[in-house]
């Protein structure tokens, strides 16, 4: 299993290069790319997204929210906060989807550095 960020997301859809959207392809085609529930919304905010793009989108498997997760991501957003870090409600909802299932992030979003650092969280 491997999680992908909206960052990522969006650049693959775009058809950007890059050695993340390369991962999330080989993640697409091994079939073991899930996303986290906050990645699906961000993403089908898009007013302009295709039918048949939020299709496909709707179809990948989603990470599982656990008992407790948005206490977690409140911890976790409030010890990057209290370091003086970056940590958007978002990207902590994020990260903690990926560290409750022990999975990597798919991530172009450097902001996404401070959760691997300080939360263990793992970048793929």
């Amino acid at each position: 299993m491997i999680a992908v960020d909206t960052s990522t997301l969006v650049a693959y859809l775009a058809g950007e290069d890059g050695d993340d959207t390369a991962k999330m392809d080989q993640a697409l085609i091994a079939q073991v790319l899930f996303l986290p529930p906050v990645v699906l919304t961000e993403i089908l905010s898009d007013p302009k997204l295709p039918p048949a793009v939020k299709s496909r989108l709707q179809a990948l498997p989603l990470l599982s929210i656990h008992p407790g997760y948005w206490i977690r991501a409140g911890a976790v957003r409030a010890k990057l906060l209290g370091l003086k870090l970056k940590a958007r409600v978002g990207d902590a909802l994020i990260a903690q989807s990926c560290l409750d299932h022990n999975v990597p992030l798919i991530t172009r979003n450097a902001d996404f550095r401070h959760f691997a650092k300080h939360a263990k969280l793992s970048i793929a």
